[in-house]
C-alpha cells in the first residue's frame, strides 16, 4: 500500500513538472531602446526594475534571455502581449 501512494505522487509531481518547463525567451532586435524592454517587461512579465534590467543586459549581449517560465497556457498570452509591442519572443 505504501509503494502505491509513493508511486502516485511521483505521477502527479513529474506532471507539473512537464507543465512547467517551458520557458518565454525575448530575442533581441536592435530596434527598441533599452529603457522599452525594461518597461515591457516590468508590465508584462511583473518584473522588478533589477530582474528586467539584468534580463534586457542578457538579451543584448546574448541574443536573447529566458525571462518567464511556466505551462505553455500561461505564457502564450504574455508572448502574444510581447509581440503586440513589437519585441520578439518565442516559447520553448
Amino acid at each position: 500500500m505504501t509503494k502505491e501512494i509513493t508511486k502516485e505522487k511521483t505521477t502527479v509531481k513529474n506532471q507539473e513538472s512537464t507543465s512547467e518547463d517551458h520557458f518565454l525567451i525575448l530575442i533581441n532586435d536592435d530596434e527598441h531602446s533599452f529603457d522599452y524592454v525594461i518597461e515591457t517587461l516590468i508590465d508584462v512579465c511583473d518584473h522588478s526594475f533589477e530582474q528586467a534590467s539584468q534580463c534586457t543586459m542578457i538579451t543584448h549581449y546574448k541574443g536573447k534571455c529566458d525571462v518567464k517560465k511556466g505551462s505553455l497556457d500561461f505564457l502564450r498570452p504574455l508572448r502574444h502581449i510581447l509581440v503586440e509591442r513589437e519585441l520578439k519572443a518565442i516559447i520553448s
